[in-house]
């Protein structure tokens, strides 16, 4: 797994180790720490709750984190159901506020969207089903915040599966306004029908600093009161494109108004087709329909790309220890992401679960000690000039970044590279 060796560098870049000694509460010396470190390589590798006795012992997997052994399932249990969702969610604002700064987010278009992870809880849930014919089953919600410019995401919440997108939101906007800081011109979120209710479009408008923006269900009444609409409302954007906008409240909402944002499709009367939208603020709403929200859909991108490293199947309804291993996967993550730019295609665009089989366990290479320096060394690596460029000579690099090229969990032990 000489692969991982790679994170390294990336592990210091981001500040992971003060990340991780916040989150545990402990300093470097001790072995929690070192826990949640084997936790995030497990989400990198894709292979979350693989522990001594399958397949990650006896490949070096263990000295990566610092410690002479792979941590048993049940000593990884405790130290997860050891703290709190206040201390994931802290540790998610932390962790945003450096994606932030490291510019991995831009903070002027979000995506949200609930992922309903299929569960394996012997609890009694609610089930879910994903369409009409598939067959219902146990799901563990959770609801993630994706920046729909540089299709990064932001930050998460998860909960029982009785709760709702409308209870949901709120927090979830408050986790991100907390991380983005969005300033009084607001940012714009996107989402799916199912956000569509009064309650929730009333807490955007009246307590964020977002504008909110959802499709609306095209029910006959509607499309009737669409189709009435007098022609000369429109204004063409181009051949087979016009748009509206109208003042509209929705029944039961204490609020607004809002705004419906209409838009027509096709050129002659016969061919003309119709779609409404809600939105808590006046916008243009050509580039709002157009530009803005078809950018909702990188968000299925990264679900279908990343959910591997965590967001895929959910072992335990418990909420503290679901809370930390996500937290835990949002970390790889973001390295794996910073990894991911210094890599070159076609790399670069693996999916996480191609990543890490050919690459992260696919690399063939050894690992030495010389002095205060350990030394990794690959054979016939795969966009090797660019590897080159990036990590020989490392010390000297993350120095030059003003980064300190000491690794705190390995002993302050440097790192460096070579290639062959």
């Amino acid at each position: 797994m000489v692969g991982l060796w790679l994170l390294v560098p990336e592990h210091l870049r981001l500040g992971t180790w003060d990340l991780l000694c916040g989150w545990t509460g402990h300093p470097t010396p001790r072995l929690e720490p070192r826990v949640a470190l084997q936790l995030v390589h497990e989400a990198a590798l894709c292979v979350t709750g693989v522990r001594p006795q399958r397949t990650l012992s006896q490949k070096g997997f263990a000295w990566l984190n610092g410690l002479p052994f792979v941590v048993s399932d049940r000593a990884v249990h405790q130290l997860l159901g050891a703290h709190t969702i206040a201390e994931a969610q802290t540790l998610q604002v932390a962790l945003g506020l450096l994606r932030r700064a490291s510019g991995h987010c831009c903070g002027t278009l979000l995506a949200i969207d609930p992922h309903r992870v299929r569960s394996d809880s012997k609890r009694q849930m609610r089930r879910h089903r994903k369409d009409n014919d598939a067959k219902p089953t146990k799901v563990a919600q959770t609801f993630f915040v994706l920046d729909a410019d540089t299709h990064q995401p932001v930050c998460f919440t998860t909960a029982t599966a009785s709760r709702t997108v409308a209870q949901a939101t709120p927090e979830l906007l408050d986790l991100a306004r907390t991380i983005l800081k969005p300033d009084a011109h607001g940012t714009f979120v996107v989402a799916d029908t199912e956000h569509l209710t009064a309650a929730l479009f009333d807490d955007v408008h009246q307590r964020t600093g977002f504008a909110l923006l959802v499709p609306m269900a095209m029910h006959a009444s509607l499309c009737k009161r669409l189709e009435a609409i007098p022609p000369e409302q429109f204004t063409p954007q181009w051949a087979g494109y016009a748009t509206t906008k109208q003042p509209y409240t929705p029944v039961k909402s204490q609020s607004g108004p809002f705004y419906q944002l209409i838009q027509r499709l096709g050129e002659r009367p016969e061919d003309w087709q119709f779609k409404a939208f809600l939105a808590t603020t006046d916008c243009d709403e050509a580039e709002a329909l157009s530009r803005a929200y078809p950018k909702r859909w990188h968000i299925e991108e990264f679900f279908n790309a990343n959910q591997a490293l965590g967001w895929k199947r959910a072992g335990t309804q418990n909420l503290h220890i679901r809370y930390g291993q996500m937290t835990m996967a949002l970390i790889a993550q973001t390295v794996v992401h910073q990894l991911r730019s210094r890599l070159g295609e076609p790399i670069a665009g693996w999916d996480a679960s191609h990543l890490a089989q050919s690459f992260f366990q696919g690399l063939d290479g050894d690992i030495r000690v010389t002095d205060d320096t350990i030394i990794v060394t690959y054979y016939d690596a795969p966009n090797v000039e660019r590897l080159r460029e990036h990590y020989e000579n490392l010390p000297e690099k993350l120095l030059a970044q003003n980064v300190n090229p000491r690794i705190p969990w390995l002993y302050d032990f440097k790192l460096d590279f070579r290639f062959r």
